[in-house]
């Protein structure tokens, strides 16, 4: 089956027989008395429920409906039952703050926001709560068995479903895409039962994320069509929860946020290991670095086990793929291998290095900022369509990332254009330091001008042996005295990514960096 109509996409699943179960962690907040195993003919169901409180509240063709919650998986499935009513569906993650929550809010003027948490005056006309209500909202319990209204069919180029950035540079943008950009063009390929990377009937497909945003709705789409015999969804990326779910259901393919592989590589070492039967890893969203690639694929017993690394945004989708072994990671060099990102797919995304100042092509070989062609960029982002403009040039698309394109035509990423250091990658520092240093879960080189560039380290107890240090980074170019951490302590966004500039100016007071942030 290929992925299409997402608001009636379990109901084709079931109708084609598919026998896949859902496991998860926790139930799912929409429908807690539904348990943490569900048929696809259950989803449907759930769908079509949702659909008719959706209505019931008011909620119809056109409108839309915003999406604030704990994170789970469910907030596709909310996004189907919305999109089942000709409804466009605005998925926004519940971690946001509550200033960058107001202003997405205030762009979007949702018909309804669905919640599980009072929001700030003026959100929306009508809220849907999720658990017990507070004055002025609807408990979903309240709605549940109004009847779903017919399925309302929506064309290719209309807004299917609205998803936020990252928002690691401030406030994120709401990306609208199309069933044609996002549907089309990338769910249906991704559903192939491709050789190798293509999910088959027998796989356990394991998936830990963010699901509020773009990545998971396509990838929804996909595997479910291809039908698996199970999915194992992962809501919280705690190792605990991560070994006794994966243990349950010991997965054969994985996609999960490069945070969460960092924080499972204990768990992936250990004797209780459940990643044994793994053939291959998926990582997307930000920049994996070689310690948590090497223990991952260590820890599978298959003779080859891949791991593909995706490169994109959630404007674009993913753009290059690269796949990477035990071998290729083998080598510990000055130049780690995971900055080397791979070529588009054949008839797929183009890529362009341009100067950033003139935007002329620059030759093989030369930094500069990283442009895409590609049919599934986003059709705008609600609210700020300047925005949007700004980086939509002709067909192209700035990234904002900065990079080189090599001789075979591969891209080699350097750094976001609004993090860089003058004549540095910091994502190589990054990948050195942490090779070089086992105990470092996690590092993170911040520039600021007139200071040299600031290592943040995160490790287990906040601490580091200064020897050790030094001599390995005896090497590397002129760093500032290392700044130590511990986990909790590092401000991140709803996929794990690091806030940069939230933590510069924790540290320093100030966020003056050496780039000009004006594609973020």
């Amino acid at each position: 089956m290929r992925p299409h109509d997402m608001g009636t996409l379990f109901d084709q699943c079931a109708d084609r027989g598919s026998h896949t179960v859902l496991h998860l962690d926790r139930p799912l907040d929409i429908a807690p008395e539904a348990g943490t195993a569900l048929t696809v003919s259950r989803l449907a169901e759930l769908t079509a429920e949702l659909a008719g409180c959706l209505a019931a509240l008011g909620a119809g063709p056109g409108d839309r409906v915003a999406v604030v919650k704990r994170n789970h998986w469910d907030y596709d499935l909310i996004a189907c039952a919305a999109i089942r009513i000709g409804a466009l569906p605005a998925l926004i993650s519940g971690h946001l703050p509550e200033d960058a929550l107001e202003s997405l809010l205030k762009r979007l003027e949702p018909a309804v926001v669905l919640t599980d948490r009072p929001l700030p005056a003026g959100s929306a006309r009508r809220v849907l709560a999720l658990g017990e209500p507070w004055p002025g909202a609807t408990a979903l319990e309240d709605l549940r068995g109004t009847p779903s209204p017919p399925v309302r069919r929506r064309g290719a180029d209309e807004p299917l479903v609205v998803n936020h950035t990252s928002g690691t540079t401030g406030a994120p943008k709401l990306v609208v895409h199309t069933t044609r950009t996002i549907i089309d063009t990338l769910a249906r390929p991704e559903s192939i039962r491709w050789p190798v990377v293509g999910t088959r009937r027998d796989d356990t497909v394991a998936n830990a994320s963010s699901y509020a945003h773009g990545r998971t709705f396509c990838w929804t789409a996909a595997v479910f069509s291809a039908a698996p015999r199970k999915i194992a969804i992962l809501s919280e990326h705690d190792p605990a929860i991560a070994a006794r779910v994966l243990s349950e259901h010991p997965p054969t393919t994985v996609e999960a946020l490069p945070s969460a592989y960092v924080r499972w590589q204990r768990l992936a070492a250990s004797r209780d290991n459940p990643f044994r039967a793994v053939r291959l890893y998926v990582s997307t969203y930000d920049a994996m670095h070689p310690p948590a690639v090497r223990t991952l694929l260590a820890a599978s017993q298959r003779d080859r086990p891949l791991w593909m690394q995706g490169w994109g945004q959630t404007e674009t989708g993913p753009i290059t793929f690269r796949f990477l072994t035990r071998r290729a990671l083998a080598a510990r060099s000055r130049h780690p291998t995971t900055r080397h990102l791979g070529r588009p797919l054949p008839g797929g995304p183009r890529l362009r290095v341009v100067d950033p100042v003139t935007f002329r092509p620059l030759p093989r070989g030369t930094p500069g900022l990283v442009l895409t062609r590609t049919a599934a960029r986003c059709t705008g982002y609600v609210g700020e369509q300047d925005r949007w403009r700004a980086k939509a040039i002709g067909p192209w698309w700035n990234t904002g990332d900065l990079g080189v394109l090599t001789r075979t035509g591969a891209l080699l990423l350097l750094d976001r254009e609004v993090d860089t250091i003058p004549g540095l990658s910091c994502l190589e520092l990054e990948d050195v330091i942490e090779d070089r240093l086992p105990e470092v879960v996690e590092c993170v080189v911040l520039g600021a001008t007139g200071r040299l560039p600031l290592p943040v380290l995160v490790t287990e107890d906040g601490r580091i042996d200064r020897d050790r240090w030094c001599l390995a980074v005896a090497d590397l170019p002129a760093l500032a005295e290392p700044h130590t951490v511990t986990w909790p302590e590092v401000p991140r966004t709803g996929t794990g990514k690091v806030r940069r500039l939230e933590l510069l100016t924790r540290l320093l007071g100030r966020a003056e960096t050496h780039g000009s942030g004006r594609w973020t």
